[in-house]
C-alpha cells in the first residue's frame, strides 16, 4: 500500500491529507485563528467542584472552564493524606500542596472529586480534547508529552508498548531498554514508530522529553494563574512527529518557508526519513493537483453515492451520529436479498472511510437494509470490523442486530470535518427545514381573525417575504377575498424581500 502526506502551507491555513493509494483518508486543518488545544498545558484554577458529575471546572484561560473528571485528578501523597485526614488548615488563605506534583504523585481511583479539590485551588492540567460544540476543553492532570519515538508520562511509574508492535521479542527488548534508561518513578510508553529504533535513538528520545518535563515545571512555578505553561507543536510539525513513519512513502509540502524549517526538525527525529520530503513547485495546487478539493468538498456532503448505485446518508448530532444504507439507483441482477446484501457490503466498506475521513466521534448508529439471511449478516459484521481496524482511533462495535442495526463508539478528540469546516445555515439556524409557505400563510389567517373583533380600524397591511406573497395572491386569493368579507377590513399584502421566510408584520391601519 502506498502511502502520502500532502502538506498544504499557507499563513492564514495548513491543510493536511493522508492518502492511500491515491484516495484521501484522512484530512486535518489547522488555522492561526481556531488553532487546536490538544497537548497544552495550562496553570489554572478550580473555579466550581460538582459533586454530583463527579467533576469540577477549570478556569484555564480560555472564553469556556475546562472539563476535569475525577478519574483524570492526580494529587501528590502529601496532600492525599491531608485531604483524607481533614487537617487542611485555614490561615486566612487556603494551604494546598503545590500544583507540581511530586514523584510520589498518584492516581485517585476511588475517592470523590470533593475529597480531591476545592474552589479557588491552583492546579496544572493538560488539555486532551479540544472544545467541542457548546462544551469546554476536556482536561486531565496525567501529563503526556509524546516525542517521535517515545511518550513520556511523567507523574506514571509505567512501561507500555504500542499494541500496533505484535512480535513478542520486540516488545521485550524494547521493554528491557526503556526499563534500563529510565529514571525511577517515570512512564514511558514506545510508540508504534518506534519498533526499529535503536537504544541510542530512544535514549536521545528520552533525554529531550526529561529536559522538556523539567522546563515545563519550572515555567509553571513562576507563571501567574490562569496562563498557558507549555504549547504543542503546531500541525505540520505535530503531522511529522505523529504521522510521518518508514511506513509513508513521501512526504509533500508546498511552501518553500515550511519546506526548510521541516528538513532542520527532521534532522533531529528522524534524519533516516529526510529524502523521503520534497517540495512542490508546479502552477497547478498541490491539493487541486491530486483531487485532494474534490474529495474534501465530498466529505461535507450528507448523501454519499457508491458506485453500484446505492447511497448513504450521515447525520450527525453533538453526541450521536446516525448513517442510514439505500439501495438508491440499484437494482441488482438476480434476486432482491443479493441485491440488499451488494448494497450493504459496498456501504460497510465505504461507511468505514467515511469514519476516518471525517472524523466521526461519539455514539454511532448504522442502519444497514434489512437482510433476513443470517449468513449474510455474520458475512457483513466481520467484513465491517476488519475496514474499521485501518482506522488508528480507538472503536467498538456491538454485533449487528437483527433488525439490521450496527450500534459503536469511536473515540472523538477533536471536531469532525463538518464542524471545522461547515456552520449552521444563518438562515433556518441548523434545523435543515422550514414552515411551509402554506403554513405561514394559515398562522397570518388565524391571528388575523383572533384580532379582528377586538382591533379598530378599516385596513390591515401584511408585511411578507416575497413567496410568502406569491402565495397569498395567487394560491390562496380566494381565501383572503373571503377573510376581507368576513373581518370587514381590507387586507393588503406588501412584500419584503429582506424578511426572513417565516417571519412577517401585521399592521392595523384607520
Amino acid at each position: 500500500m502506498s502511502t502520502e502526506i500532502l502538506i498544504n502551507s499557507r499563513r492564514y491555513e495548513v491543510r493536511i491529507a493522508i492518502v492511500e493509494n491515491g484516495s484521501l483518508c484522512e484530512f486535518h486543518l489547522q488555522r492561526p485563528t481556531e488553532k487546536g488545544l490538544i497537548g497544552n498545558i495550562y496553570k489554572g484554577r478550580v473555579v466550581r467542584v460538582l459533586p454530583g458529575m463527579q467533576a469540577a471546572f477549570i478556569n484555564i484561560g480560555l472564553e469556556r472552564t475546562g472539563f476535569l473528571y475525577v478519574d483524570d485528578v492526580s494529587l501528590s501523597q502529601n496532600e492525599l493524606d491531608l485531604r483524607m485526614l481533614g487537617t487542611e488548615q485555614d490561615h486566612g488563605e487556603k494551604n494546598y500542596s503545590p500544583i507540581l506534583p511530586e514523584n510520589d504523585l498518584r492516581r485517585t481511583q476511588g475517592m470523590n472529586i470533593e475529597d480531591l479539590l476545592t474552589e479557588g485551588q491552583d492546579i496544572l492540567v493538560q488539555v486532551s480534547k479540544d472544545p467541542i460544540g457548546s462544551k469546554g476543553a476536556r482536561l486531565t492532570c496525567h501529563v503526556t508529552l509524546p516525542g517521535r519515538n517515545l511518550v513520556f508520562i511523567p507523574l506514571t511509574d509505567h512501561i507500555g508498548i504500542s499494541r500496533k508492535i505484535e512480535d513478542e521479542d520486540v516488545r521485550r527488548r524494547l521493554r528491557e531498554q526503556i526499563e534500563k534508561l529510565r529514571p525511577e518513578g517515570t512512564g514511558f510508553i514506545v510508540r508504534t514508530v518506534a519498533e526499529y529504533a535503536s537504544e541510542e535513538e530512544l535514549e536521545a528520545d528520552m533525554e529531550f522529553l526529561l529536559l522538556l518535563w523539567d522546563e515545563i515545571q519550572d515555567i509553571a512555578s513562576v507563571s501567574m494563574v490562569p496562563s498557558l505553561v507549555y504549547e504543542d507543536l503546531d500541525i505540520t510539525f505535530r503531522s511529522v512527529r505523529d504521522l510521518f513513519t518508514h511506513d509513508v512513502d513521501n512526504l509533500v509540502i508546498d511552501d518553500a518557508e515550511t519546506y526548510l524549517k521541516l528538513c532542520d526538525f527532521i534532522k533531529s527525529f528522524a534524519p533516516q526519513l529526510k529524502d523521503k520530503i520534497s517540495l512542490y513547485e508546479d502552477d497547478t495546487p498541490l491539493f487541486e493537483a491530486r483531487s485532494i478539493d474534490t474529495e474534501i468538498t465530498r466529505a461535507t456532503e450528507k448523501k454519499v453515492w457508491l458506485r453500484s448505485g446505492g447511497y448513504i446518508i450521515i447525520e450527525s448530532t453533538e453526541a450521536l451520529s446516525v448513517i442510514d444504507v439505500n439501495t438508491g439507483r440499484f437494482v441488482g441482477k438476480n434476486n432482491l436479498n443479493e441485491t440488499i446484501f451488494k448494497t450493504n457490503m459496498e456501504a460497510a466498506k465505504e461507511i468505514a472511510y467515511q469514519l476516518r475521513l471525517r472524523n466521526i466521534g461519539g455514539i454511532i448508529i448504522i442502519d444497514f437494509i434489512d437482510m433476513e439471511s443470517e449468513e449474510h449478516r455474520e458475512e457483513l459484521f466481520t467484513y465491517f470490523k476488519e475496514e474499521v481496524k485501518k482506522d488508528k482511533s480507538r472503536i467498538n462495535i456491538l454485533k449487528l442486530s437483527e433488525f439490521g442495526l450496527v450500534q459503536m463508539t469511536r473515540k472523538r478528540s477533536s471536531e469532525n470535518l463538518t464542524q471545522l469546516m461547515c456552520e449552521p445555515c444563518h438562515y433556518c439556524a441548523g434545523e435543515g427545514i422550514l414552515k411551509s409557505r402554506r403554513t405561514i400563510c394559515y398562522d397570518i389567517f388565524r391571528k388575523i381573525v383572533r384580532n379582528a373583533d377586538r382591533t379598530g380600524g378599516f385596513s390591515i397591511t401584511l408585511r411578507v417575504h416575497p413567496r410568502i406573497a406569491d402565495m397569498l395572491n395567487k394560491e390562496e386569493k380566494n381565501t383572503l377575498t373571503q377573510l376581507e368579507k368576513d373581518t370587514h377590513k381590507k387586507l393588503v399584502v406588501v412584500p419584503v424581500k429582506d424578511l426572513h421566510i417565516e417571519k412577517y408584520d401585521i399592521i392595523w391601519r384607520q
